[in-house]
């Protein structure tokens, strides 16, 4: 099965209709989802997953008349995927998600972050923090690293030069052992329905780069082209929402990125922010616990905009 042939709404699970955006690198799958005057609320994904990961918030956002937008980075969803990894640095990425958002003239925007979307989305609320009324962080980094970086074994053998390339885009890992298992606190909340949406985008060895790419750019600590960048734009989101809503909700169970990472980097950044921690939930918790993450977003939002009716 291929990007063209494949059956993108899955059963009903994705009925979303795709918007497409050219870059410089590829084409971008996005869905703009609800009243074009809602209250805007962007979802931003990580790696390996796609738009698909935030089904369930996108339909829990539009029954309450706001604006849902999701996005699939170059190399995911249905967006294309180039083989050269070099079109998947974390710059370009966010370039990418910047220009596609910008491109929507948004206002008042609640931004949903979670992994690698961190790094890719704040960006752009960092450089226009105008347009984003609060931010929603679910496990993600964006500060520089104060020390070694400790990475699980899996993810230390997908760096690895040839055994990484045979795992990743090989035996497709990352998906099948990670978002599958390892990153999951119960791997049984994905049907197999799930499992055939995330199976779908990268069918072949050549479609995986971006996927590869992803986790040979973890900073091992904090000297580096990633930490540097990171520090660099995370500065100017931490100047720049020092006196705005900021909502973090962190599960517990993960094993890429630990509460130390939450009390340690994000809650000196954001002093000032909220936070839940989620007891039961793993690496992907819109998986594991959408039926706590969800309401804390609606609640987060509601509040933020005081103005909103509820449900219709």
């Amino acid at each position: 099965m291929n990007n063209s042939d494949a059956d993108w709404t899955f059963g009903g699970a994705w009925p979303y209709e795709p918007k497409w955006f050219d870059t410089p690198q590829g084409r971008l799958h996005y869905i703009d989802e609800g009243p074009r005057v809602g209250i805007p609320i962007v979802f931003v994904h990580g790696n390996p997953t796609w738009a698909y990961l935030y089904r369930r918030f996108i339909k829990a956002v539009t029954g309450w008349d706001f604006r849902a937008i999701a996005m699939d980075h170059l190399g995911f969803g249905r967006s294309d995927k180039p083989t050269p990894a070099d079109v998947y640095s974390i710059s370009l990425h966010a370039d990418r998600c910047e220009a596609l958002l910008e491109s929507l003239d948004l206002e008042n925007a609640t931004l949903v972050v979670q992994d690698w979307g961190g790094p890719i989305g704040l960006t752009w609320a960092a450089r226009h923090p105008e347009r984003v009324s609060g931010l929603f962080v679910l496990n993600t980094f964006f500060q520089r690293p104060v020390g070694e970086v400790p990475l699980p074994a899996i993810l230390k053998a997908f760096r690895t030069p040839i055994v990484g390339a045979l795992l990743v885009k090989g035996a497709h890992a990352f998906v099948k052992g990670f978002l599958f298992r390892a990153g999951l606190n119960d791997p049984s909340r994905l049907t197999e329905t799930d499992k055939a949406a995330y199976l779908a985008p990268h069918p072949t060895w050549s479609s995986r780069s971006g996927i590869l790419a992803f986790p040979r750019q973890i900073p091992s600590g904090p000297k580096g082209p990633i930490s540097d960048f990171v520090a660099a734009e995370g500065a100017n989101l931490e100047a720049a929402f020092a006196g705005k809503p900021v909502k973090i909700v962190w599960p517990m169970k993960d094993v890429a990125f630990s509460a130390e990472t939450l009390d340690g980097m994000w809650l000196k950044a954001f002093p000032h922010a909220e936070v839940k921690r989620v007891e039961n939930a793993g690496h992907f918790i819109q998986e594991d616990a959408p039926e706590t993450v969800i309401p804390e977003l609606m609640d987060f939002i509601g509040r933020t905009h005081k103005s909103s009716e509820g449900p219709k």
